[in-house]
């Protein structure tokens, strides 16, 4: 879609509750890649908006890092291993 990045969002909560909350809220909008770590295609406003509804269950030395990665900075970027591979653009078909 137009206006869609690549979204990276990373968390470091220390509390398990919080964290759970947390991490129900990325699952619920993206795609776990690592355990603390989400990636999804959506826009801006949309991240923004996810952004501040984790940033609601954030407490003192807890931190959310979300990254935006264009089409260009997404060309240049790898996966390596057994690493689940970058969302595709296209979306998902399921038979």
């Amino acid at each position: 879609m137009r206006g869609e990045m690549l979204m990276v969002f990373t968390y470091d909560v220390s509390q398990s509750k919080r964290r759970r909350k947390v991490a129900g809220l990325l699952e619920a909008a993206a795609t776990r890649v690592q355990y603390s770590v989400f990636e999804a295609r959506m826009s801006r406003p949309r991240a923004d908006a996810l952004a501040q509804r984790i940033a609601a269950h954030l407490d003192r030395g807890d931190s959310l890092r979300v990254y935006a990665i264009g089409a260009d900075g997404l060309s240049r970027s790898r996966v390596y291993g057994d690493a689940v591979p970058f969302e595709p653009q296209e979306g998902y078909w399921l038979a």
